[in-house]
């Protein structure tokens, strides 16, 4: 595909990408991080194993990952913004029906479709704020980590909300905390119906490039361990906490520290993102994440699992960021949604397999401490093979 060039240089590209943003704060921040919430209260009162837990995120997973082969296609027929725009509607149909029931099929529909949407909202929101970020190049890196922040609005929002939810009407009220997260998703869907992105426009010049996996086939696999690896951190850690002894304050504060992480993401990694040096940029933000994912392993003492949240987090919404960076330096514009689906596509099969893959060891040694260690290992596996990526020749 070839990205379009707006008719105009952008106005407020950071406002415009802040908006942009709101797309995967729907789609990723609550509709898919939102479940580790509501999973242990879903657990008990559905009477479901871990790998039940394990395989709804499985699903999401899948749906992602179905999303992400055919974004190219729908941007192609409606243009980016109108594609991000639906996409994140979608979301947040999916998340009312979240609500609606506790039947295991039904939730598992509602799993994929939410998974499915994120993922043409992140494709296309990506390659539009790629777009808009090239508007201004000497802040292009900067401008572009805003819109991978994005998701931590909704982990943050959902962290200060569903905790409290629950513990004010009990047990059994998951589905309530679901309506509630659908209402705020509501909220943050109304901006980006009005935000003047004029993509569409240029709809009609996208047009399909070829991308050859060869030369970054070692970047994709480090990519895809980040993908099994981190899904793991982000589905049981809640649950890790409440067996923990953690209440609902101690569950709201650690996840609002993954979210509020994320505030300061553009500032920590905005010269590490600036490295046109292969997969080294990955390399060291994964490194990060990787140790952040292992510290839970040492105990439950609330300092350690702050500094875990903090950490993980800060390099969590990055990485994600350092694979966009990567594109951008070693693919021309015209391929640079298709190239964002090639990432996509690979992380979204290494969190399809994650979930299940971990849930069934979890049932097997009935630890959630041997799940943490496995999900570390594969993030710093990710992180050693990025380090072997080389710049693609053209």
């Amino acid at each position: 595909m070839r990205a379009p060039t707006p008719p105009s240089p952008y106005a407020h590209p950071a406002r415009l990408i802040l908006i942009l943003s709101l797309a995967p704060t729907v789609g990723l921040g609550i509709g898919r991080f939102a479940y580790a919430l509501v999973l242990p209260d879903m657990r008990d009162s559905l009477a479901w194993s871990y790998s039940t837990a394990g395989f709804m995120n499985t699903i999401n997973a899948a749906g992602y990952l179905v999303g992400a082969l055919f974004a190219s296609r729908v941007i192609q027929r409606f243009g980016l913004a109108t594609s991000v725009r639906w996409s994140t509607l979608a979301s947040v149909l999916s998340l009312a029906l979240s609500a609606m029931s506790g039947n295991i099929v039904v939730l598992s529909f509602a799993r994929l479709l939410v998974g499915l949407a994120a993922a043409v909202g992140f494709v296309g929101g990506g390659a539009l704020a790629a777009t808009i970020a090239q508007s201004r190049p000497e802040r292009a890196n900067f401008l572009l980590s805003l819109f991978y922040a994005g998701p931590g609005v909704g982990i943050l929002s959902s962290g200060l909300i569903a905790p409290f939810v629950l513990q004010g009407f009990g047990e059994g009220s998951w589905w309530i905390v679901w309506w509630v997260m659908t209402l705020l998703a509501v909220i943050m869907t109304l901006p980006l119906w009005f935000a003047p992105f004029h993509a569409d426009a240029a709809a009609s010049r996208v047009a399909r490039t070829k991308f050859a996996i060869r030369p970054v086939l070692i970047y994709l696999t480090g990519y895809f361990l980040f993908g099994a690896g981190y899904i793991a951190y982000m589905t049981f850690m809640i649950a890790y906490v409440r067996d923990g002894g953690g209440g609902a304050v101690a569950q709201s504060a650690f996840w609002s520290l993954i979210g509020i992480s994320a505030f300061v993401t553009p500032w920590v990694w905005r010269r590490v993102l600036a490295f046109d040096r292969g997969g080294l940029a990955t390399t060291i933000i994964l490194g990060v994440n990787a140790l952040g994912a292992s510290l839970p392993i040492f105990g439950h003492s609330p300092l350690l699992l702050a500094v875990s949240a903090l950490v993980f987090g800060v390099a969590f919404f990055a990485v994600v960021g350092s694979t966009t960076a990567f594109v951008r330096f070693n693919y021309p514009p015209d391929a640079w949604p298709t190239a964002i689906a090639a990432m996509t596509i690979a992380f979204g099969i290494g969190q399809t397999l994650g979930p299940i893959v971990v849930g069934a060891i979890t049932d097997a040694v009935g630890s959630l401490s041997v799940a943490l260690n496995v999900s570390a290992a594969m993030l710093v596996l990710g992180a050693a093979l990025s380090a072997l990526q080389r710049k693609v020749r053209p």
